[in-house]
């Protein structure tokens, strides 16, 4: 009998989904992409709409020759690379090396490796998206146009070897164009008073103390240069600072009114790939090659004691927060058993997406909440535990109540104190 071919672009994807599908498919990986343009020459006709010449990759023969034999064996192909434009344009690419089978193909995607999403996307198969391809193959081909003619410039005037690219050249101008400004800075002084005053003290001889900015003077507000006008007034230099400074010690402080509100901030939004490296990189100091490495493998899947090959997070290229209502559900749910009813807000908590997100995939977010970093971390790699963490922590504090806190004027809360001098002062 005759099994389905399930293709994928990873070893490790392969294994997690055979364990899924069961023995009447057969699931092979292409290990990356197949083909791409020559490395020895531009690979792309100018002449003809800038079509590309694409080759099969150094390696990749064996790979091919494989698929096809298993192709020819096979009633239905399913194509199931990642679902991104590049995993769209190796189904394609495969889909073209294969076209002389006789079974019928289809694209499968799925957004988390479980058994539950894979399941239900074999049951709602789909065209490959030419759209998606067309997007890969343009942004292939200007890769080409700008690194295989800008490099070569760079190789003549600065340095051998180096490289120029469609993101990374506008990147470089950017930080070229920033340097000047600075350079063109011009500095000016000011300087800024503040006053480290303290209640009388207890009857144990404690002072409370707190930090207050001179905030006036004459009625007229302490700002930076350039913000300066007929309502604002600059310290523009040490005399008369320590001027100023000398008049403040004489006199004495007198706290005329406190005023004291309660402040709400919302919880932050699940991560997306570029918030992910951000905060992998400040937390850890992960380099965002790193991080996308280790999240790739824990979305293929980590072997979990009894429960084999577990795909941990879901897709991990994403500029989207939108979250799957079902995993809301389970979220809220935990939230409201580990946490407590307080910790858990009437309803769900929703994140608007960027302006221009493609909003193709959901937010990062674990797979299976239930599965704590607590019960997953003796199977994972110090690397992958510290992500797994951070991405669970990050999506189960996303559906969280706001946090609630009184605000005085200390921690950061804002001027909320104010002092009066007394008596009147010259300044």
């Amino acid at each position: 009998m005759a099994k389905n071919l399930v293709i994928v672009e990873s070893p490790a994807k392969s294994k997690t989904l055979s364990r899924f599908l069961g023995k009447s498919f057969n699931v092979l990986s292409t290990v990356g992409h197949i083909v791409d343009l020559p490395k020895s020459k531009l690979g792309v006709d100018l002449e003809k709409d800038f079509a590309p010449d694409y080759r099969t990759i150094k390696g990749k023969e064996k790979v091919i020759t494989e698929l096809k034999k298993a192709a020819k064996q096979a009633e239905k192909v399913y194509l199931a690379p990642d679902p991104d434009r590049e995993g769209e344009a190796i189904a394609w690419h495969v889909a073209n090396k294969l076209k002389t089978s006789k079974a019928q193909f289809f694209r499968v995607t799925f957004n988390e490796i479980t058994k539950s999403a894979v399941t239900e996307a074999f049951k709602h198969p789909r065209e490959i998206d030419t759209n998606l391809v067309n997007a890969q193959q343009a942004r292939r081909v200007l890769d080409r146009l700008v690194g295989y003619n800008v490099s070569p410039f760079l190789w003549k005037t600065v340095a051998r070897n180096l490289s120029a690219g469609r993101v990374q050249s506008v990147a470089l101008r950017l930080v070229c164009e920033r340097e000047e400004e600075i350079e063109k800075f011009v500095e000016q002084e000011y300087w800024q008073i503040k006053a480290l005053l303290a209640k009388q003290p207890d009857e144990a001889g404690a002072a409370q103390t707190f930090l207050a900015n001179l905030a006036k003077i004459d009625g007229k507000s302490v700002v930076k240069p350039g913000d300066a006008n007929g309502r604002n007034v600059t310290i523009s230099s040490k005399e008369e600072a320590d001027r100023i400074q000398a008049d403040l010690r004489k006199q004495d402080y007198v706290v005329t009114d406190i005023k004291k509100s309660k402040k709400r901030r919302r919880p932050a939004p699940p991560f997306i790939t570029s918030s992910l490296q951000q905060e992998a990189a400040k937390a850890f100091g992960f380099s965002p090659k790193q991080t996308m490495m280790t999240a790739q493998r824990l979305y293929e899947g980590i072997e979990i004691g009894s429960e084999g090959l577990v795909g941990l997070i879901t897709y991990m290229r994403t500029d989207s927060t939108r979250v799957a209502e079902e995993a809301i559900q389970h979220v809220r749910k935990l939230i409201g058993k580990e946490y407590g009813e307080d910790y858990l807000p009437n309803k769900p908590n929703r994140t608007k997406s960027a302006k221009g997100a493609q909003d193709a995939h959901e937010a990062i977010r674990p797979s299976k909440v239930e599965l704590t970093p607590e019960k997953v971390n003796k199977y994972l790699t110090p690397q992958q535990r510290k992500l797994y963490t951070l991405i669970w922590k990050r999506f189960v504090a996303s559906q969280m109540a706001d946090a609630v806190f009184d605000s005085d004027g200390y921690g950061g809360g804002g001027p909320l104190r104010t002092a009066r001098l007394s008596p009147t002062p010259d300044i």
